[in-house]
């Protein structure tokens, strides 16, 4: 049968899916040496800057996966836009696959915190338009196909928005962990340090929510059974 453009979409969006749930699981290991006092703060800085090394990855194919997945789905027939259409959505995100990597580049530094929040702010209006088509296309309305076993594409993307939620707070941590290491860089601050802990308790509770959302995501490509 030879090497078809499914397959290859195919290979690429497993690759992009191994790197999101490897990715968040290296940042959720690293993270715990970052909040440690006992460590110096020149080792606790090159904890956080592995950290960032790892979420570029976890970052790259989160963003790849929607339209891997959205190019595939006009293949199985569940997505019915192509030609010109996904020309334009694979534009849209390779600039904004660029902006996250160009606000890994100037990390730590006010431009890339300016970077950080355009990416974000892309988040603001990608998330509620996949969280309206994915609901509507269940209710039959589109644009998605949803008929006797198409439903599970639309529930994927369903899952995935909200996981995008879930990892759009976890950016807004990690936007707080640059600020609050900018601060201890002049020295100790007991004030900061119990924030910077507080705010990765409560990042780590919505990591395992975020690995169960990614393991359902896999599971509905796999098996497409609804």
């Amino acid at each position: 049968m030879g090497i078809t453009e499914l397959a290859v979409l195919r290979w690429a969006h497993i690759i992009a899916m191994v790197y999101w749930l490897g990715g968040e699981w290296g940042v959720f290991q690293t993270s715990y040496n970052v909040i440690n006092r006992k460590l110096s703060m020149d080792e606790r800085r090159r904890h956080m800057e592995a950290t960032y090394r790892i979420d570029i990855l976890a970052r790259t194919g989160i963003v790849l996966l929607l339209p891997l997945g959205l190019h595939m789905g006009h293949f199985w027939g569940v997505q019915p836009y192509g030609g010109d259409a996904l020309v334009v959505m694979w534009l849209f995100f390779a600039g904004w696959l660029s902006l996250c990597w160009s606000a890994f580049i100037y990390r730590e530094t006010d431009r890339g915190i300016r970077l950080t929040i355009w990416d974000e702010r892309v988040r603001f209006v990608v998330i509620p338009i996949l969280l309206i088509s994915s609901i509507s296309s269940l209710f039959g309305h589109g644009p998605f196909n949803a008929g006797d076993m198409q439903k599970w594409y639309s529930l994927k993307i369903l899952i995935y928005s909200l996981l995008l939620v879930i990892g759009l707070k976890l950016r807004f941590v990690m936007r707080e962990w640059t600020d609050m290491f900018r601060i201890l860089a002049a020295g100790p601050n007991v004030e900061v340090e119990s924030k910077l802990e507080h705010s990765l308790r409560g990042a780590r509770m919505m990591a395992y929510v975020y690995w169960m959302g990614i393991g359902s995501v896999a599971f509905l490509g796999a098996t497409k059974f609804i």
